[in-house]
Order: C-alpha cells, then sequence, then structure tokens
C-alpha cells in the first residue's frame, strides 16, 4: 500500500526477489519504480519470523555451535540452533539470511 495515497499495488514475489523471503503482512518495504517497472526493494535488516518447521533438538547432542535446518514462515529454510523449535520466533538478518536470536 502507497502510504501517502493509499493506493493498494499487487507486486509478484518473482518481481521482489530474494526480499519476498523475508516479508509476511504488515512488513514494511520500500519499492522503487520506474516506468512502472520494480527497480529496488529496500526491507528492514531484520526480520522477526516464526518457524514453520524444523526437527526437534535430539537431548544429549549439546555440541557448541550445531545447526539443523528450518523452514520459516515464508518458506527460506536457515540454519537455527539445535534448541530452536517448531513456532519460536527467530530475528534473521534479511542482508545474508542467517539466524540472529530467539525473540
Amino acid at each position: 500500500m502507497d502510504t501517502d495515497s493509499y493506493d493498494q499495488m499487487t507486486v509478484t514475489p518473482a518481481a521482489l526477489g530474494d526480499a519476498a523471503d523475508y516479508l509476511v503482512e504488515q512488513a514494511m518495504a520500500i519499492i522503487a519504480y520506474h516506468n512502472g517497472e520494480i527497480i529496488t526493494v529496500e526491507i528492514p535488516a531484520s526480520a522477526e519470523l516464526v518457524i514453520a518447521e524444523t526437527e526437534p533438538g535430539v537431548q544429549g547432542d549439546r555440541v557448541s555451535g550445531a545447526r539443523k535446518p528450518a523452514t520459516l514462515e515464508t518458506g527460506k529454510v536457515i540454519q537455527v540452533p539445535l534448541f530452536v523449535n517448531v513456532g519460536d520466533k527467530v530475528k534473521v538478518d534479511t542482508r545474508t539470511g542467517d539466524y540472529v536470536t530467539r525473540v
């Protein structure tokens, strides 16, 4: 939505590129247009997203720095520490796609 005129616009995920992996409802993004085409998409440096799917951490598996794959609510797969579970909200660095912290 254009915050000045409140006009609604539809943008395909393909047009957003990698930024689509971090956008959920109510997320803010600055989109630059030229001649009706998207030039750039600017999103915040980090996003708070919910873990939709991951394997449970194994009891006793406490190797320092161990990671496991987790699927975010947007469908992007990232590496998270073993203690992160389904339903947890995590902060992700949108520039690198790395896990930052559990929220």
